[in-house]
């Protein structure tokens, strides 16, 4: 198929065999999506949803694998909505994967309350006007608490899943008590956690939590995943065994 890039569009080969178009001044593919995607509970005969998908590509990953028998890519900018429709298209996945444009906190109006087996979401890491501003809006959307806070991601979550069903979320450490009381005030029970390092000199850089609709408290801690095996420049280092083996298998299920 012949790929059409418009002006600020680029295409990339990613893990998967997958390729994407991304947007030049967009937020671009990364461990964080891939790691996600990685860590989601196989469920191969449930339906799922992808809050704030972006370009789509933890959709295209856990699609690419598998994973769930049909998966809704929900993103409220337009631009990143028909990038993921393009993505699943050009990668054959568009019989599993179907985009919907839409504000997170108005799912229920597109995907029928309690129908989900697994949500997922790599959503804004940082509060409303924090930061300093990136001079492209799309950015700021994505990075920023613009369209929803995380307890607006977890509610929306636990209205679409089943009884059971999980939500699987990458978010930043230092946020993980806000996270932590926005799971638990939406019946969402914090179940399993990874705390991600860049290396072992380095404190941690992501938090992968997994949680489940209407479970007892029990929380299972990973030993940490280490990225690199040594500190410095990303292009000088290398991988660690573990993170070879995230790769390898896409799973962290090892680490437990």
């Amino acid at each position: 198929m012949k790929i059409e890039l418009s002006d600020g569009e680029r295409l990339d080969r990613i893990n998967e065999n997958l390729v994407i178009i991304q947007r030049k001044h967009g937020l671009t593919f990364g461990t964080d999506s891939y790691l996600l995607a990685a860590f989601a509970k196989k469920k191969t005969r449930e339906a799922a949803a992808d809050f704030g998908s972006g370009t789509g590509v933890a959709s295209l990953l856990c699609a690419a694998r598998g994973k769930y028998k049909k998966i809704y890519a929900l993103e409220i900018q337009r631009e990143f909505f028909e990038l993921s429709k393009r993505n699943a298209a050009v990668n054959g996945l568009d019989g599993v994967i179907s985009p919907v444009c839409c504000d997170i906190r108005n799912a229920k109006s597109y995907i029928a309350q309690g129908s989900l087996g697994a949500v997922i979401s790599n959503p804004p890491y940082m509060p409303k006007m924090s930061g300093a501003e990136s001079s492209h809006g799309e950015m700021n959307s994505a990075r920023r608490e613009e369209n929803g806070t995380v307890a607006d991601f977890c509610m929306s979550a636990a209205a679409l899943l089943r009884h059971g069903g999980i939500f699987t979320v990458v978010y930043r450490p230092e946020r993980l008590a806000e996270l932590f009381f926005a799971l638990k005030g939406s019946s969402l029970e914090p179940k399993r956690l990874v705390f991600v390092y860049p290396d072992e000199k380095s404190p941690p850089c992501l938090a992968l939590v997994e949680s489940k609709k209407g479970a007892a408290p029990s929380l299972r801690v990973a030993r940490p995943l280490i990225i690199y095996s040594e500190p410095g420049r990303k292009k000088d280092r290398r991988y660690t065994e573990d993170m070879d083996r995230v790769y390898d298998e896409f799973s962290l299920d090892f680490l437990f």
